[in-house]
Parts: structure tokens; sequence; C-alpha cells
């Protein structure tokens, strides 16, 4: 995979950010300052968005467009993840438990007993 296909790889300044969303540089320091959107840092400390982030920018502002307050985005941010933390939990113990429903079949077929039947 090439350097730039990554979509976690800061590559975006907050001037090129705000003119990608038509938002203002102020609001997108706004997000860091209140923890909504934390972009990485360059070596000289300025602030550097991947296209992870771009998304989670735009989606925010459409949010905050609804009127909705920077906190209220944040614990929305956090909720989301936590959804997403639970179906992928769920997700794997439903798995486990149709590996074991298909232990248990194959378990049960090698007990029957062997040649007639009575």
């Amino acid at each position: 995979m090439l350097p730039f296909d990554d979509d976690n790889l800061p590559l975006f300044t907050v001037g090129q950010v705000a003119q990608m969303l038509e938002v203002q540089q102020a609001f997108l320091r706004r997000l860091d300052e209140f923890g909504v959107v934390r972009p990485s840092r360059s070596d000289g400390g300025q602030r550097r968005y991947s296209r992870t982030e771009v998304t989670i920018v735009q989606y925010v502002a459409r949010l905050a467009d609804e009127g909705m307050t920077l906190a209220a985005i944040r614990r929305v941010l956090e909720l989301e993840e936590q959804v997403k933390a639970l179906e992928a939990e769920r997700n794997a113990l439903l798995a486990a438990l149709a590996e074991r429903d298909q232990l248990i079949a194959a378990l049960g077929r090698n007990a029957l007993p062997r040649g007639r039947l009575r």
C-alpha cells in the first residue's frame, strides 16, 4: 500500500480542510480545543488532518449546522464509537456461539450408536 492510500495519514493543513469543507479555520481549531476532532501535529506543531478526520469534520459541521453544541457532538461521537465496539463484541460472541453449536452437533453425531437402531 502506498502512503497516500492510507486514510489515516495526516496530509491536510487547517487551511486546506477549511477550504475543502467551506468552514472557518477557527471552527477547526475549536473542534481540536473541545476534543471533538484532534488532528495530528507536524514536527512544527501545525495541525494535519487525515482523510478520515476530514470526513469526521464534515459530519461534525453538519451536526453543528443542525444546532448541536460541540459538547453534544463530542458525546454523539463517543456514543457512536461505543456502539461500534459493542456491535463488534456481539458479532464475535455470535461467531463463538455458532462455532460451539457446530462442535456440539459434531460431537452428538459421533456419540450416536453405530449399527442397528433399536
